[in-house]
């Protein structure tokens, strides 16, 4: 993702708001390839990110590129990839053990409880239909048939959230070109070069 930010022009910004200002990374930059990815008619691809599986490695894999890891996170509006990209397995522990005190701390604190609107259903040609739920307060849980409802414990809320991270969308390759071309375009424009 370096690659990304390093040509990018700068701002000055009073981030501290102590009358020293810093030189900043324009990311507004970013909106502008943003743009372009939204307008066009152009094709995407599902893909679920295995355990452990960089941005790098599947950009090395669909683009022949580790420096193209950007257009990963770019196309998923990934903005910080520390915490927006899918944790594997052991950092995944680390986490729970960082935000909870333990996995097991986390299995074990209510988050939300749920009915289920719609449970999961499969068509004859295998198209799956995903379990529709809403969140609802514990009067209502409690008055929902048990088959019609969930509670959820913090674990299982950090599980899903992760697991949601891991289907992300990869830009067809014959695009990829457009994209950095547009991005060297803007960089050179912001520069007023």
């Amino acid at each position: 993702m370096a690659y990304m930010f390093k040509n990018w022009p700068t701002v000055s910004y009073d981030l501290k708001k102590n009358g020293k200002p810093l030189e900043l990374t324009n990311i507004t930059l970013r909106y502008k390839i943003n743009e372009l990815l939204r307008n066009k008619s152009i094709i995407m691809y599902e893909y679920n990110v295995q355990d452990g599986e960089r941005a790098d490695i599947i950009a090395y894999k669909y683009y022949d590129d580790t420096s193209l890891d950007w257009i990963i996170y770019l196309t998923n509006n990934i903005i910080d990839p520390q915490f927006e990209w899918p944790h594997d397995d052991q950092s995944f522990k680390r986490f729970l053990t960082q935000k909870y005190g333990s996995p097991q701390t986390a299995k074990q604190t209510h988050h939300a409880y749920e009915k289920i609107l719609r449970p999961q259903s499969v068509f004859f040609d295998g198209t799956v239909v995903a379990e529709k739920r809403v969140v609802v307060d514990q009067e209502t849980y409690d008055a929902t048939s048990p088959t019609l409802r969930r509670q959820v414990d913090k674990y299982t809320y950090e599980l899903e959230l992760n697991e949601a991270r891991s289907q992300i969308k990869i830009l067809d390759k014959r695009y990829v070109q457009g994209i950095v071309s547009t991005y060297n375009a803007s960089l050179r424009t912001a520069r007023g070069l």
